[in-house]
């Protein structure tokens, strides 16, 4: 089962209503990239509301200890000069290759690990480095967690080291794990798995698979099993570095482009609603004034989700108006650019299209531009050509969030609003999601 986007935008919501409830800021707490993967990244939180079958107070505790988890053991300064170089280079987990589900392989060598031989904290922090490393590979994707125990003996049992394995997949990546699988586990170890079965929920439980060189083929093509396991792959293990994007940041880095669907030019605005109230223009310094001031407001017409903005032109001047958004297949905008004369108003109505869930508004913004007109124009082809070559110094600009009715204006740290609110259905049934 999927979660809805509503579902998605509910546990967000009430992780930030619990930091603010809690630490009274959003900024503090937790580490930041951590606030801005909250934010900004639905899968992350839908695997959270997968991992426990859709029980949203499951969710959000594991969501709220996941981030505390995360911070405590600094996950984000772990790399691999951070890391036991030992460690990594002798090879006792790597990721490599991929299962018939295309989901990577995290393979435990467990031949080179031996018991007490290592630092364990230093050994969780490579541990960590690679559950790190395979999410970043492939975006959050599910992992195979592969058990080499191929000529291993009573030393390389490590009951700890595997219980430490397991609560991660258990308590800080959910959803992660696709398939457990034990190449050539020796009978001695049997009643250690009767042990390591009881620490698995019964959904991984149902993952573990027991394999040797002939049954391997049906989670492993051979293409992509070693050679010790019987297959093609004569890979050697070598530790390659992470090659990393690391673009310089700036600015304007953090901008989104803004398209309209007319074609119109592209106007650069900043992507968080907190840079609302800072970039807009003061009432009195604006020619154009817009209502509401903040938001957007959609409100349920029949089968339908509107809006309405209303624009005042306050000045003693004639202004031109245009409106773009960011998501311009969503919206139907009308008027979408038009004429002011001085004292004159207009109401800008706003439709969601069909085929598009309410929620998925609330990160969408508007941008109402306007400048003031040195001639008059007697045809739309010439105010069309006018705004292709407006000087981007002269245009005023006022950034709209949006907002479903019944929304509270409280505001989590990246400024999307998180609030219970009222959907109509097509069947006209109120569904509160609190």
């Amino acid at each position: 089962m999927e979660p809805s986007a509503y579902e998605i935008h509910e546990l967000r919501c009430k992780f930030f209503e619990k930091l603010e409830n809690e630490h009274g800021s959003t900024k503090a707490h937790f580490h930041p990239a951590d606030l801005a993967r909250v934010s900004n990244s639905d899968h992350w939180l839908k695997r959270f509301l997968v991992h426990h079958d859709m029980e949203m107070k499951d969710a959000l505790v594991m969501l709220w200890e996941t981030c505390e988890w995360r911070k405590e053991n600094k996950v984000h300064e772990i790399n691999e000069n951070t890391v036991n170089r030992e460690y990594l280079e002798e090879g006792s987990i790597f990721v490599r290759n991929r299962d018939r589900d295309g989901k990577s392989l995290l393979i435990l060598k467990c031949k080179k690990h031996v018991k007490g031989q290592k630092d364990f904290e230093e050994l969780k922090r490579l541990v960590i480095y690679w559950f790190e490393r395979a999410e970043r590979k492939d975006k959050g994707e599910q992992i195979t967690l592969f058990f080499d125990m191929a000529e291993t003996g009573l030393n390389n049992l490590d009951m700890e080291y595997t219980k430490y394995l397991i609560n991660l997949f258990k308590h800080y990546y959910p959803d992660f794990l696709n398939y457990i699988l034990i190449f050539e586990m020796p009978w001695i170890f049997n009643a250690a798995f009767k042990i390591i079965k009881g620490w698995l929920p019964t959904k991984a439980v149902q993952k573990i698979k027991f394999v040797g060189k002939n049954s391997l083929k049906d989670f492993v093509d051979a293409d992509q099993a070693l050679m010790s396991w019987g297959g093609l792959d004569d890979y050697t293990y070598k530790f390659v570095p992470e090659i990393l994007e690391t673009p310089t940041v700036r600015l304007d880095d953090y901008k989104k482009k803004v398209h309209f669907a007319d074609g119109s030019p592209l106007v650069e605005v900043a992507p968080s609603f907190s840079d609302i109230d800072s970039d807009n223009p003061s009432p009195s310094a604006s020619k154009l004034r817009v209502s509401p001031s903040e938001s957007v407001l959609f409100s349920q017409d029949g089968a339908e989700l509107t809006g309405t903005v209303n624009l005042l032109n306050t000045s003693d001047r004639t202004v031109t108006y245009k409106i773009k958004t960011t998501s311009p297949d969503k919206f139907r905008v009308r008027p979408s650019c038009g004429v002011l004369h001085p004292n004159n108003s207009t109401t800008v109505s706003v439709l969601l299209q069909p085929g598009h869930a309410p929620a998925t508004i609330l990160r969408d913004k508007f941008l109402v531009m306007s400048f003031t007109l040195e001639d008059n124009l007697t045809s739309s082809t010439e105010l069309a050509e006018l705004w292709k070559t407006a000087d981007s110094k002269k245009v005023d600009q006022h950034r709209l969030r949006c907002m479903l009715s019944g929304q509270s204006t409280s505001s989590s740290q990246n400024g999307a609003v998180c609030s219970s609110y009222t959907h109509t259905t097509a069947g006209d049934t109120d569904q509160k999601l609190n």
